[in-house]
């Protein structure tokens, strides 16, 4: 379509991925957010989403990140559809580029945690990638859910504002979409059962995942089910299976201790 002035449409990605572990010690569980915090730590998660700039046809404009402590971390990178020309009368100061002309931007926060009572820990990220113009930041969602060690995705894309066609006729999406499962492959849906709820009149699209197949060693820290009594086996399965239930149904399924 050929379209009046720039697109103004605004769209919205935001992913949400859990990675969800036992741990049988306070000093295990101190272990595992250590590990979480090194292998996504500020300058990983800045790898991550430069490439994700890079799959959508962005340009970085400014980027800041920050390792937190005592755990987590974050990254802002503003982006643009194009390059941003600087006048020749003002020089190409810091202070320039952090006004994004296209008013996008991409961010990640993490948030690893743990209570000492049930032995679980629970690591999240938050992707936000929000772009105005052509590119579409659907077209990094392969990307990052291969990015991370996923056991339950949750994800929202909403396409906000209006552009106008040359005629002056307003614009409200500028592509078809029903699903965001239409943006996922084949392989990865086949892991995973999945919830959609669509508000297609608003062009908002939400999908919840939740890892089919369940391996319990892939959920012990620092150990193996090998390890363990069936008693023991049974009583960490079954506490697993309701923190990934409640993240998954977004309600708590047990009463607390």
């Amino acid at each position: 379509m050929k379209l009046h002035g720039f697109n103004n449409l605004t769209k919205s990605l935001s992913f949400n991925m859990y990675d969800i572990c036992y741990t049988t010690s306070a000093s295990e569980q101190e272990a595992y957010i250590a590990y979480i915090d090194e292998v996504y730590n500020a300058d990983r998660l800045t790898s991550i989403l430069k490439n994700v700039a890079d799959m959508i046809g962005a340009h970085i404009l400014n980027v800041a990140k920050q390792d937190y402590v005592p755990q987590g971390a974050s990254v802002t990178m503003l982006i643009s559809e194009g390059p941003i020309e600087v006048p020749k009368e003002q020089p190409p100061v810091p202070q320039a580029v952090v006004c994004a002309l296209d008013k996008s931007h991409i961010t990640v926060h993490t948030y690893p945690e743990y209570h000492p009572n049930d032995g679980i820990s629970t690591f999240r990220a938050d992707i936000d990638v929000a772009t105005c113009g052509e590119i579409s930041p659907l077209k990094a969602l392969d990307y990052l859910i291969r990015s991370f060690e996923t056991d339950i995705m949750i994800i929202d894309y909403r396409v906000r504002g209006f552009t106008r066609d040359i005629s002056g006729k307003k614009l409200f999406i500028d592509h078809d979409i029903t699903s965001i499962q239409n943006y996922i492959p084949n392989d990865i849906r086949k892991q995973y059962d999945m919830i959609d709820v669509n508000v297609y009149q608003e062009h908002i699209f939400h999908t919840k995942c939740k890892l089919r197949e369940f391996d319990l060693d892939s959920y012990l820290f620092e150990l193996s089910k090998d390890q363990l009594t069936k008693e023991e086996i049974e009583t960490i399965t079954q506490k697993l299976r309701i923190e990934m239930d409640e993240i998954f149904y977004g309600k708590n399924m047990t009463p607390p201790k």
